[in-house]
Protein backbone atom coordinates (compact mmCIF):
# COMPACT_ATOMS: atom_id res chain seq x y z
CA UNK A 1 0.00 0.00 0.00
CA UNK A 2 1.41 3.44 -0.90
CA UNK A 3 2.37 5.71 1.99
CA UNK A 4 1.82 9.43 2.33
CA UNK A 5 5.09 11.24 1.72
CA UNK A 6 4.19 14.12 4.05
CA UNK A 7 3.72 11.92 7.15
CA UNK A 8 6.78 10.85 9.17
CA UNK A 9 7.24 7.63 11.17
CA UNK A 10 5.48 9.20 14.16
CA UNK A 11 2.42 10.08 12.06
CA UNK A 12 3.26 13.79 12.08
CA UNK A 13 2.99 16.08 9.07
CA UNK A 14 6.34 17.30 7.76
CA UNK A 15 7.85 18.83 4.66
CA UNK A 16 9.50 16.25 2.42
CA UNK A 17 13.27 16.59 1.97
CA UNK A 18 13.84 16.80 -1.79
CA UNK A 19 17.56 17.57 -1.47
CA UNK A 20 18.72 14.22 -2.82
CA UNK A 21 16.28 14.08 -5.75
CA UNK A 22 17.36 14.59 -9.35
CA UNK A 23 16.39 17.76 -11.18
CA UNK A 24 13.97 17.00 -14.01
CA UNK A 25 11.73 18.96 -16.34
CA UNK A 26 8.28 18.93 -14.77
CA UNK A 27 4.90 19.94 -16.13
CA UNK A 28 1.45 19.81 -14.55
CA UNK A 29 -1.89 20.59 -16.16
CA UNK A 30 -5.03 21.14 -14.09
CA UNK A 31 -8.60 22.06 -14.96
CA UNK A 32 -11.67 23.52 -13.31
CA UNK A 33 -15.16 24.45 -14.40
CA UNK A 34 -17.54 27.22 -13.35
CA UNK A 35 -21.21 26.58 -14.13
CA UNK A 36 -23.32 29.71 -14.44
CA UNK A 37 -26.44 31.20 -15.96
CA UNK A 38 -26.50 32.00 -19.68
CA UNK A 39 -26.94 35.69 -18.79
CA UNK A 40 -23.73 35.59 -16.76
CA UNK A 41 -21.77 34.33 -19.76
CA UNK A 42 -23.36 36.98 -21.98
CA UNK A 43 -22.36 39.75 -19.57
CA UNK A 44 -18.81 38.41 -19.28
CA UNK A 45 -18.36 38.08 -23.03
CA UNK A 46 -19.76 41.56 -23.71
CA UNK A 47 -17.52 43.04 -20.97
CA UNK A 48 -20.50 44.30 -18.97
CA UNK A 49 -19.61 43.03 -15.51
CA UNK A 50 -19.38 45.88 -13.00
CA UNK A 51 -15.97 44.75 -11.69
CA UNK A 52 -14.37 44.79 -15.16
CA UNK A 53 -12.79 42.24 -17.50
CA UNK A 54 -13.56 38.95 -15.77
CA UNK A 55 -11.28 36.66 -17.76
CA UNK A 56 -8.26 39.01 -17.70
CA UNK A 57 -8.56 39.49 -13.94
CA UNK A 58 -9.10 35.77 -13.29
CA UNK A 59 -6.11 34.87 -15.48
CA UNK A 60 -3.83 37.18 -13.49
CA UNK A 61 -5.24 35.84 -10.21
CA UNK A 62 -4.49 32.27 -11.33
CA UNK A 63 -0.92 33.18 -12.25
CA UNK A 64 -0.42 34.91 -8.89
CA UNK A 65 -1.91 31.90 -7.09
CA UNK A 66 0.56 29.49 -8.69
CA UNK A 67 3.43 31.75 -7.60
CA UNK A 68 2.05 31.91 -4.02
CA UNK A 69 1.20 28.22 -3.66
CA UNK A 70 3.84 27.55 -0.99
CA UNK A 71 2.37 30.43 1.07
CA UNK A 72 -1.10 28.87 0.88
CA UNK A 73 -0.46 25.12 1.18
CA UNK A 74 1.64 24.48 4.31
CA UNK A 75 3.84 21.60 3.12
CA UNK A 76 4.51 22.78 -0.45
CA UNK A 77 8.03 23.81 -1.39
CA UNK A 78 8.60 27.31 -2.79
CA UNK A 79 9.33 26.75 -6.47
CA UNK A 80 11.05 28.70 -9.21
CA UNK A 81 8.39 28.28 -11.89
CA UNK A 82 9.52 28.81 -15.47
CA UNK A 83 6.03 28.97 -16.99
CA UNK A 84 2.49 29.52 -15.80
CA UNK A 85 -0.39 29.63 -18.24
CA UNK A 86 -4.09 30.06 -17.55
CA UNK A 87 -6.52 29.45 -20.39
CA UNK A 88 -10.17 30.41 -19.88
CA UNK A 89 -12.90 29.52 -22.38
CA UNK A 90 -16.60 30.28 -22.28
CA UNK A 91 -18.73 27.28 -23.24
CA UNK A 92 -22.10 28.81 -24.11
CA UNK A 93 -23.66 25.49 -25.15
CA UNK A 94 -23.17 24.17 -21.58
CA UNK A 95 -23.42 27.47 -19.64
CA UNK A 96 -19.99 27.07 -18.15
CA UNK A 97 -16.49 28.43 -18.15
CA UNK A 98 -13.63 25.97 -18.68
CA UNK A 99 -10.28 26.70 -17.08
CA UNK A 100 -6.99 24.99 -17.90
CA UNK A 101 -3.74 25.83 -16.15
CA UNK A 102 -0.22 24.68 -16.86
CA UNK A 103 2.87 25.07 -14.68
CA UNK A 104 6.42 24.15 -15.64
CA UNK A 105 9.85 24.09 -14.04
CA UNK A 106 13.15 22.29 -13.94
CA UNK A 107 13.38 21.13 -10.36
CA UNK A 108 13.37 18.44 -7.69
CA UNK A 109 9.66 18.44 -6.89
CA UNK A 110 6.47 18.50 -8.92
CA UNK A 111 4.22 21.38 -9.87
CA UNK A 112 0.84 19.67 -9.44
CA UNK A 113 -0.18 21.80 -6.46
CA UNK A 114 0.73 25.00 -8.29
CA UNK A 115 -1.41 24.06 -11.30
CA UNK A 116 -4.32 23.02 -9.06
CA UNK A 117 -4.03 26.20 -7.00
CA UNK A 118 -4.00 28.30 -10.18
CA UNK A 119 -7.15 26.55 -11.46
CA UNK A 120 -8.92 26.94 -8.11
CA UNK A 121 -8.13 30.63 -7.64
CA UNK A 122 -9.02 31.38 -11.28
CA UNK A 123 -12.44 29.83 -10.66
CA UNK A 124 -12.85 31.65 -7.34
CA UNK A 125 -11.99 34.95 -8.99
CA UNK A 126 -14.60 34.37 -11.69
CA UNK A 127 -17.11 33.69 -8.93
CA UNK A 128 -16.09 36.84 -7.05
CA UNK A 129 -16.37 39.04 -10.12
CA UNK A 130 -19.78 37.66 -11.12
CA UNK A 131 -21.51 36.95 -7.80
CA UNK A 132 -23.58 40.15 -7.91
CA UNK A 133 -25.33 38.74 -10.98
CA UNK A 134 -25.21 34.99 -10.29
CA UNK A 135 -24.76 33.77 -6.70
CA UNK A 136 -25.70 30.23 -7.77
CA UNK A 137 -22.55 29.60 -9.81
CA UNK A 138 -20.98 26.22 -9.16
CA UNK A 139 -17.24 25.61 -9.11
CA UNK A 140 -16.62 21.97 -9.96
CA UNK A 141 -14.29 19.37 -11.41
CA UNK A 142 -11.05 20.87 -10.11
CA UNK A 143 -8.59 18.16 -11.04
CA UNK A 144 -5.14 17.28 -12.21
CA UNK A 145 -5.23 16.26 -15.86
CA UNK A 146 -1.61 15.43 -16.48
CA UNK A 147 1.84 15.52 -14.92
CA UNK A 148 5.15 14.92 -16.58
CA UNK A 149 8.57 14.41 -15.00
CA UNK A 150 10.05 13.21 -11.77
CA UNK A 151 10.49 9.68 -10.47
CA UNK A 152 6.89 8.68 -11.22
CA UNK A 153 7.20 9.84 -14.84
CA UNK A 154 4.17 10.64 -16.96
CA UNK A 155 0.66 10.41 -15.51
CA UNK A 156 -2.59 11.29 -17.23
CA UNK A 157 -6.13 11.34 -15.86
CA UNK A 158 -8.46 8.79 -17.35
CA UNK A 159 -11.02 10.16 -19.74
CA UNK A 160 -14.61 8.98 -19.87
CA UNK A 161 -13.67 6.95 -22.96
CA UNK A 162 -10.89 5.12 -21.10
CA UNK A 163 -12.80 4.66 -17.82
CA UNK A 164 -13.92 1.17 -18.88
CA UNK A 165 -10.38 0.02 -19.77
Amino acid sequence: MPKFSHINAKGEAHMVDVGGKEVSHRIAIATAKVRCQALTLELIQSDQMAKGDVFATARIAGIQAAKKCADLIPLCHPLMLTKISVDIQADTSNNCINIETCCKLDGKTGVEMEALTAASVTALTIYDMCKAVDKGMIIEEIKLQEKIGGKSGHWQAKTEDSADD
